[in-house]
């Protein structure tokens, strides 16, 4: 009986020691400082990259900003030259009553300026059309209006413009530019008028002009 008992006991003393004396499992091992280290670098590494493409990125999009916006100024400014030059082939001269020779003064200088024009657009080519006054008849004004064509043409003919780019017609006295039947309406209606036909679209201004 003692020795049932014992072995009892001594069988209980075993588990109680191995479940309170036991060793558990070994925890997990941590973080090797190494590997965080390294992969600490390769973040910054990346996101160095990354800073920098994003600088390149916005570098390159502002200059690309910076040049259509030159873009636009150059082309502004050449429209704006372009009008401008336009304008002043346009400009009309007027002639004295029943005469077709060009006047001296304002109407030589606006000539002047066309073919300073001409010279510097090589590619430009004109129409001139002639006009005249309601007085006479619809056959004369048509001749003399030819006539007033005829010679502001041949006034640029003369300083070097070659005749090829200038044409000439007459509307007599079929558009006058007043309708009135006074000295000033036949003053004005007494006129050439300049048309670009050709090489218009992008004009260069003539030095000194």
């Amino acid at each position: 009986m003692k020795l049932k008992l014992t072995i009892m006991l001594g069988a209980a003393v075993i588990v109680f020691a191995a479940a309170c004396g036991g060793s558990s499992p070994p925890p997990p091992p941590g973080p090797d400082p190494d590997s965080i280290a390294r992969e600490q670098v390769r973040q910054d590494s990346l996101a160095r990259e990354e800073a920098g493409a994003d600088s390149i990125a916005r570098a390159q999009e502002m200059e690309e900003q910076r040049i259509a916006r030159e873009g636009e100024e150059v082309a502004s400014q050449a429209r704006m030259i372009t009008e401008r030059v336009a304008n002043m082939m346009a400009t009309r001269i007027n002639f004295d009553f029943d005469k077709y020779a060009v006047r001296a003064g304002t109407d030589t200088e606006a000539l002047e300026g066309k073919v300073a024009i001409m010279r510097a657009n090589s590619a430009v080519r004109i129409e001139v059309v002639g006009h005249a006054d309601e007085r006479g008849s619809d056959e004369y004004n048509l001749a003399l209006g030819n006539r007033r064509a005829i010679a502001a043409r041949d006034f640029m003919v003369n300083r070097g413009i070659d005749a090829s780019r200038i044409t000439v017609r007459s509307m007599g006295e079929r558009q006058p530019l007043d309708n009135r039947s006074n000295e000033g309406a036949w003053e004005a209606n007494r006129r050439d008028e300049f048309r670009i036909t050709a090489g218009g679209n992008e004009l260069v201004m003539p030095s000194g002009m």
